[in-house]
């Protein structure tokens, strides 16, 4: 197990934690910025399979049909990090500058 998943895990049962302690769901997830729905699918993991199954999945899908180009994800990351743009304007700067129209995952070329 690498730091950084050890890293999710004591953050996850902190809240999980300071939950049942406090006996508030509502003012833990206040004060660890955690939705609701977000508490209890963690919760519901958890008690379901333990503390690897707290461990953060993949972000992107692996699926190479719904999965956006590499070129196209550069750009994407490149506007982000560099010039921290939303998707809207993301969507827009690839639209007018790279004639990209990009939209729920999928790319297409103008």
């Amino acid at each position: 197990m690498t730091a950084k998943e050890q890293s999710d895990i004591r953050r996850k049962l902190k809240v999980l934690n300071h939950a049942k302690e406090l006996g508030n769901i509502s003012k833990t997830c206040r004060h660890f910025g955690v939705s609701r729905e977000t508490y209890y699918q963690r919760k519901c993991v958890y008690e379901a399979n333990g503390e690897s199954a707290l461990i953060n999945s993949k972000p992107c899908p692996q699926k190479p049909k719904i999965r956006v180009a590499a070129d196209i994800e550069e750009k994407i990351l490149y506007l982000r990090k560099h010039c921290h743009l939303g998707q809207q304007r993301i969507s827009w700067y690839l639209l007018r500058y790279h004639n990209m129209k990009v939209f729920l995952g999928v790319s297409m070329v103008c």
